[in-house]
């Protein structure tokens, strides 16, 4: 475990402007044992073109660096793909939007040795669409919420994976759906205070119309009551798209 695999995988569509900050993020890692996953969904621009001028890097550092470009069924179905062909002990996700700082790996593994984790994520900074930047922290409570849970941040052991299984492809909060189902099976969650990632907000998650908010509400109600939690959970739905709207 001196020195184990960790895996990245990257989900991309029609991300030609964005990718480069992704790709490079993962290539200047300062953790030495990488292997790194682009899983395209068959993009119609520059995506992939973009993203293979890095190759010859990654050779030179000695990390296995593959890209797959085809139709998929959504981002979901793209990182079971990702997931499914991953050979690490741990495998991170960060998306075509977004980008890790440069420890992110070194600080998930360093945390692994001392405390084995099955999930682990920390804090993560949001970019938003004025330019302005917020850190969101993460934390573990009695309260099951995502507004203490930061999934670019995040690292899960393939072990875990093989365990509890991947994502269900049935909905938009299908990342958090895999969260509660941690929570749910009693899995070791780690967190740490410490931004290991950045969010550009205003994607799909972050869209301001009455229609979308009520959409998001209600697939989130649907992880909740999914994995056994209270009707009461309706309120936290309702709180954090009121929050959203505020803030993103």
């Amino acid at each position: 475990m001196a020195y184990p695999l960790v895996s990245i995988i990257t989900v991309s569509y029609n991300s030609e402007k964005t990718i480069r900050k992704t790709v490079e993020s993962v290539l200047h890692q300062t953790y030495p044992k990488l292997e790194y996953l682009i899983i395209d969904g068959n993009s119609k621009d520059r995506t992939v073109a973009a993203a293979r001028r890095y190759a010859g890097e990654f050779a030179k550092k000695g990390i296995h660096f593959t890209i797959i470009s085809e139709p998929d069924h959504g981002i979901y179905d793209a990182m079971n793909k990702g997931i499914r062909k991953a050979s690490g002990a741990f495998i991170g996700m960060i998306n075509s939007d977004d980008w890790y700082e440069p420890d992110a790996v070194w600080t998930a593994v360093q945390v692994y040795r001392k405390e084995r984790f099955d999930l682990f994520y920390a804090d993560i900074r949001i970019i938003r669409r004025d330019g302005r930047c917020l850190i969101k922290r993460a934390r573990i409570g009695r309260l099951a919420t995502s507004r203490h849970w930061n999934h670019p941040t995040m690292f899960v052991t393939k072990q875990a994976y093989e365990e509890l299984g991947v994502y269900k492809n049935t909905g938009i909060h299908d990342d958090f759906d895999l969260f509660l189902r941690f929570c749910r099976a009693d899995k070791k969650i780690v967190v740490k205070n410490k931004v290991l990632a950045n969010f550009r907000s205003g994607g799909a998650s972050n869209v301001k119309s009455f229609a979308k908010c009520t959409q998001r509400c209600m697939d989130r109600y649907r992880c909740y009551r999914e994995n056994g939690y209270s009707r009461w959970y309706l309120l936290e739905c309702i709180l954090i798209e009121i929050v959203k709207y505020l803030v993103c």
